[in-house]
């Protein structure tokens, strides 16, 4: 049986003897053949150069082609700032000062920006490990597209121009729609709607706004022939079911949601999860045995062992160590010799220090934002956004960092703070917003209440 069968016969609901393995190297592949995030999110040989070591080296049952939620946002007139090991970011928001819908005409073409770059490699993947390699398709979600376009006022929005926000993700619906289109008929065998954003709003504002454009959205995938998968980062655990209801063939999660607790929601709709290898503290920061025994024990803490697929959970950092991706794919193919092999193993645990700021007499109201990296994960580039907006506000008032849980040392600060989600805000000291992006109005009043 070719790898790819395994994956689709998860994606089937059927029963497998192995469990599937989908790497999300997207920046990460860049890596593999020493070249810039950008050089392999712009050129089509260094991407697919880069696709073919992936492919070589983590031996994966599916793997996406592209990893980047600002291709349609490009397209849409959308400033991007670049970095050498990390996708693109929106720096400017076309419709930020206007509460306008773009035109039907403005829906992105085939022609398009990077699209005409994105299927040619598709294309060439197809003809290169189509046999035995299942590739993703990656589009963006409505939300995300909408923010990208509108910023952090859409938050605001949801509250004081519903109509408006419903014009605005049904336009976004259609371009997904459209994404999805160009890269099925290039031949991809999963279109996997990627939609962090989704993760910073309640249950109650997905069921309002994003139920009705995602079961559309998944209806016209499904009726273009290929499998549907609905990658949510952050902590998405509120939204699950909602997530469910919409009708995916699948769900992707990070390691903000508890897999296990999850899987029950997902398994009582008969929809495969995905996830969650969490992407610092192990892959990126792990040594290989610590990369083997998260997976092996991630697996084992699963009942039921049907329906998932093994993944990181979003995006894989550029510096991930080689060998942590390849102990990764070992663990899923020969978990039995891998067992053998970490039986005495004892993790080592490393004791960092860092010095809390003195909350009781800070000289000014402290705003952290605790984040993956805003330069890298949407949901966190919003949230800090926020954080920007709001020192915008109250200028010298108050001061503003950002601890990127990228680095060592703030993995170990978060563990002293007790942060459990991230993205999160904490007002001196205290949790004020966790995996919720605050509008305006709500982030200048919890502000205000401590000036």
């Amino acid at each position: 049986m070719q790898p790819k069968e395994i994956l689709f016969r998860v994606l089937r609901h059927e029963k497998t003897d192995e469990l599937p393995w989908v790497p999300f190297a997207g920046v990460h592949a860049a890596k593999l053949i020493g070249k810039s995030a950008h050089d392999v999110l712009t050129d089509e040989n260094d991407l697919f150069d880069a696709l073919m070591a992936v492919n070589r080296l983590y031996k994966p049952n599916g793997q996406p082609v592209i990893f980047d939620l600002q291709v349609e946002a490009e397209i849409l007139g959308c400033e991007l700032v670049w970095g050498k090991d990390s996708p693109p970011s929106v720096k400017t928001h076309p419709l930020a000062d206007t509460m306008t819908v773009p035109c039907k005409c403005m829906l992105p073409k085939a022609r398009d920006g990077r699209i005409p770059m994105i299927t040619n490699v598709m294309k060439r993947m197809k003809k290169a490990v189509g046999e035995t390699t299942a590739l993703y398709g990656l589009v963006c979600g409505p939300f995300t597209l909408a923010s990208h376009l509108r910023g952090n006022n859409l938050f605001m929005d949801m509250y004081d121009d519903e109509d408006y926000v419903h014009e605005l993700l049904d336009w976004c619906a259609s371009s997904t729609k459209y994404m999805s289109g160009y890269y099925t008929a290039a031949g991809m065998d999963v279109i996997a709607v990627v939609d962090p954003l989704v993760s910073q709003i309640s249950a109650a504002h997905f069921e309002e706004f994003l139920t009705g454009p995602y079961k559309g959205i998944f209806e016209s995938i499904r009726n273009g022939g290929t499998f549907s998968s609905f990658f949510v980062c952050g902590d998405a655990s509120r939204s699950i079911e909602v997530m469910c209801q919409t009708g995916p063939d699948s769900i992707c999660v990070d390691e903000n949601v508890n897999l296990p607790a999850a899987k029950k929601i997902t398994d009582r709709y008969n929809i495969t999860i995905g996830g969650n290898i969490p992407l610092t503290s192990v892959m990126l920061h792990g040594t290989q045995q610590d990369n083997m025994k998260y997976v092996l024990n991630m697996i084992d803490s699963l009942d039921d062992k049907s329906n998932f697929i093994v993944a990181p959970g979003c995006d894989m950092p550029y510096a991930i160590p080689v060998e942590n991706g390849i102990a990764v794919a070992q663990a899923v193919h020969q978990p039995d010799s891998v067992r053998e092999i970490l039986k005495n193993y004892v993790a080592v645990q490393e004791d960092i220090k860092v010095d809390l700021p003195d909350y009781a007499n800070l000289p000014r109201p402290l705003v952290e934002v605790f984040t993956l990296d805003s330069a890298t994960c949407a949901a966190c580039t919003y949230m800090m956004g926020a954080a920007q907006e709001a020192k915008e506000h109250f200028g010298d008032a108050i001061d503003v960092v950002e601890y990127k849980y990228t680095v060592k040392e703030n993995i170990a600060r978060c563990k002293a703070m007790g942060v459990k989600n991230l993205p999160c805000m904490y007002i001196n000291g205290k949790l004020a917003f966790s995996s919720i992006i605050p509008s305006r109005d709500e982030l200048n009043a919890a502000i205000a209440a401590v000036l």
